[in-house]
């Protein structure tokens, strides 16, 4: 996930890129035996590639369904339970962690999963050239990285020109759903998306929702209640 930037021009000379300000931390990770094997086998069946281009929905999952796009999966271990559960909906995935990927790929394969999709790419990248605007019922960001560091906030991906590049992206009616285990993440996700035009709070005004029956508990969030971290959801609807 990144964001470019430009210097500002000095002496009269034109403004020079900056380099790429990523949201995320490439990870390094073995992969198991069983990761490396499904991601040899099972790519070519669930695997979608940036260098294809903009994809057709209907084509990519050979149905007409509601199409969930989710924003950093990790070890997909909640998404394959979405999926599983939700077999009326389709569900595309992007995570960059290798491992990730490979656990995820191997679980749709031994479930027999048909309603799953994934990229292993950067998601500004795959927004951007490959999901169509206005195809998506709802999009998942969960327990993103809070760079919780004031110097490092501007690293985190809810950003007012972020908010407004997914709602291209949103069918109108269509939800941008966020979750984090950091409250001022949380604070600063509504403080972003109550000035972001075209959207509605679902749950009311500066209101955050209560976490719905369909969402997994993740890794992620079950680690920060162990440190005594609370958990906010906000649902956000497109409404223009």
């Amino acid at each position: 996930m990144t964001e470019e930037q430009m210097t500002a021009p000095e002496n009269g000379d034109e403004a020079k890129p900056m380099r790429k300000i990523r949201s995320f931390v490439l990870r390094a990770g073995r992969m198991t035996e069983g990761q490396q094997r499904a991601m040899d086998d099972a790519w070519p069946k669930y695997g979608l590639n940036l260098c294809d281009g903009r994809i057709d929905p209907a084509e990519v999952f050979g149905r007409e369904a509601p199409l969930v796009l989710e924003i950093g999966f990790g070890m997909g271990d909640s998404m394959i339970e979405m999926a599983k559960d939700q077999p009326e909906k389709n569900y595309i995935g992007i995570e960059v962690h290798t491992p990730g990927v490979g656990r995820l790929l191997n679980n749709a394969t031994e479930l027999g999963l048909e309603n799953i999709r994934v990229y292993r790419e950067d998601a500004i990248e795959v927004l951007a050239d490959c999901i169509p605007d206005g195809s998506l019922d709802t999009l998942q960001l969960f327990f993103p990285d809070p760079w919780h560091k004031k110097r490092h906030h501007k690293r985190r991906i809810v950003q007012p020109a972020f908010a407004q590049s997914i709602r291209k992206k949103l069918k109108v009616g269509g939800v941008f759903h966020m979750a984090t285990d950091w409250e001022n993440y949380a604070e600063h996700m509504m403080e972003v998306m109550n000035a972001a035009e075209g959207y509605q709070n679902v749950a009311g005004d500066s209101q955050y929702s209560p976490q719905p029956e369909w969402r997994p508990v993740t890794k992620f969030q079950k680690r920060g209640e162990r440190l005594g971290h609370g958990v906010w959801d906000l649902m956000f609807e497109r409404i223009s």
